[in-house]
């Protein structure tokens, strides 16, 4: 598939890197690849993924087939609006991003929005033509691509208002590393509010375990 992932930090290239590796023709878009390039961490990792093409954010847009919103949560509406989503069609969105507040310094930072209308429950509201999907919000970038980092049953969420779209990240998912019995299938886009609401919970397990390698099993 053509992929283009919205977002040059740790969730972002974690996500353009693995699916480049599983064979996807991937791009990652931002507002200004020049400036982007001229940052050392994106700079280095660039050269280890040569087939990757770092794009500005229109272009990204018209390259996906899947386009990932990997971007911080509060700039969400704005990075999909310049990557001209709601000029794209029925693209699969896949937002992975959360919506979280540090300002006021606490160990447990606030959720911006969440309590009655999701992050993605915005992203499809702006963006009415695309088929929202969210998940893998729920766990560090490294375990998203690589569930191998935590041993047992754990699960991977999906919520989204269509079923085809929800097929096709699955898809992807699967190319991770997720096999199709550890993904659960949460219903419509309104359950991505509980699944960003979680953040705070697992910062916590984060700090109380010391590593990010944590994730939910579900029992039943």
């Amino acid at each position: 598939m053509r992929i283009a992932v919205l977002g040059t930090g740790e969730v972002g290239r974690a996500l353009a890197g693995r699916s480049a590796e599983a064979g996807h023709d991937v791009v990652v878009g931002t507002r200004d690849p020049a400036r982007t390039r001229e940052r050392a961490d994106h700079a280095a990792w660039l050269a280890a993924h040569p087939a990757i093409r770092l794009v500005a954010n229109p272009e990204a847009g018209r390259h996906a087939e899947v386009l990932v919103n990997a971007t911080n949560g509060a700039g969400s509406l704005a990075a999909l609006g310049d990557a001209r989503v709601g000029d794209l069609g029925d693209l699969v969105v896949l937002d992975v991003a959360n919506v979280l507040d540090f300002g006021a310094g606490d160990a447990y930072p606030g959720i911006g929005a969440a309590v009655d209308h999701s992050l993605a429950e915005q992203l499809q509201a702006a963006f009415p033509t695309a088929r929202v999907v969210k998940a893998l919000n729920t766990m560090n970038c490294r375990v998203m691509v690589h569930p191998e980092r935590v041993p047992g049953e754990h699960v991977a969420f999906v919520a989204g208002d269509d079923d085809a779209a929800k097929a096709t990240v699955r898809g992807l998912l699967a190319d991770f590393g997720w096999p199709g019995h550890r993904v659960l299938d949460l219903g419509g886009l309104t359950a991505a509010r509980a699944t960003e609401m979680y953040m705070p919970l697992w910062l916590t397990l984060f700090r109380t375990a010391g590593t990010a390698d944590v994730n939910i099993a579900v029992c039943r």
